[in-house]
């Protein structure tokens, strides 16, 4: 893949951290804390510059993936001024909260605002009856990329989700296929393997989709819709994957530049739509109650609002450091598997 692309997917991916920090920055700075520090990525600064009458140090970093925000006081270990007004740790309740919360927001924010581009640039993508074809699959032997599913088992299909429902219940049943072949029609038979979830059928294709044009209002109103879906279909996701519902699948950075990469490759509209995804399921995720995510800290914060009294600040950010540790190896195991992948 061309190093251009790749390039293309690194900025959009450090575009949504930019934002997510952007987000703690900004509330912080209203509420009158001290931002000391704003990263691009991690690790010897490579460059940094702190504008006069300004308290923070604005800088990029060796480590292009992640950014983050330092606002003074949030480190329990450091010595805090009561008096300070300036620090995190003298903020009331509401500015902390707010603080934490903003940098998903930004992210749930931005997401809807590159939608609308995706969709005025592009169209809204639809699903076809056309297919395409995976590779060493039962239905490698008998279909081809754009072919059109007009019938199954004597069924009309006039809509991608017929086929699941009517295929996966026939596994290594003959199933008869009618389809059009650009202008010929065509019956044929494939035996779906029992590949799927349970043993259910499956022949091995994917949906084509195709682009329909979008009015401003149809793409604000799709805009605004999305990222709750998407948001949703995170929560329901990861509740299968605890039950054992489905099998986890999950990608470190290096599987989601090689995505948004392909996506650039595709058309710009795909890019900006597969970003803007990110950008909602990093929303999300951050917001998990999961120790060293927002969503962690926003936990510590509820339990001081109904308790009226703060978490000791060191075992917070003790149980953060190994959320962190933990958060750190799983990127690191993910991102061996992605590379594994692209070796094979």
């Amino acid at each position: 893949m061309s190093a251009l692309y790749v390039l293309v997917a690194i900025l959009g991916l450090a575009f949504l951290m930019v934002v997510h920090e952007a987000g703690h920055f900004f509330v912080a700075r209203w509420f009158g804390m001290r931002v000391t520090r704003f990263s691009i990525g991690f690790g010897p600064a490579l460059w940094k510059k702190q504008p006069k009458d300004s308290p923070t140090t604005y800088q990029i970093a060796i480590i292009p993936f992640l950014a983050y925000v330092q606002i003074a006081g949030m480190n329990p270990f450091e010595d805090i001024d009561p008096d300070d007004k300036g620090s995190y740790a003298n903020a009331r309740l509401h500015a902390r909260i707010l603080t934490i919360f903003a940098g998903p927001l930004a992210n749930y924010l931005v997401a809807s605002v590159i939608l609308f581009a995706a969709f005025m640039i592009g169209g809204q993508k639809v699903l076809t009856t056309s297919v395409q074809v995976m590779p060493d699959t039962p239905a490698a032997a008998k279909l081809q990329d754009g072919d059109t599913v007009l019938e199954v088992d004597g069924h009309p299909i006039t809509e991608w989700e017929q086929l699941p429902a009517l295929i996966s219940p026939k596994a290594g049943q003959p199933v008869k296929f009618v389809i059009d072949r650009r202008g010929e029609h065509l019956t044929l038979e494939i035996t779906p393997a029992p590949t799927g979830e349970g043993g259910r059928g499956q022949i091995g294709i994917k949906p084509v989709f195709k682009s329909v044009p979008m009015s401003a209002g149809d793409a604000a109103i799709t805009s605004v819709k999305e990222p709750p879906l998407i948001v949703a279909n995170l929560v329901v996701g990861i509740g299968h994957m605890i039950a054992r519902k489905v099998k986890p699948e999950l990608s470190g950075p290096v599987g989601i530049v090689n995505e948004i990469a392909e996506a650039a490759r595709r058309s710009f509209a795909d890019y900006l739509q597969l970003v803007a995804g990110l950008s909602a399921y990093l929303a999300g995720f951050n917001l998990l109650p999961i120790p060293a995510l927002d969503g962690g800290r926003l936990l510590f914060l509820s339990y001081e609002a109904a308790t009226r009294r703060r978490a000791n600040a060191r075992v917070e950010a003790g149980i953060h450091f190994v959320g962190l540790a933990m958060l750190l190896m799983l990127v690191a195991a993910v991102t061996y598997a992605d590379f594994w992948k692209m070796m094979r």
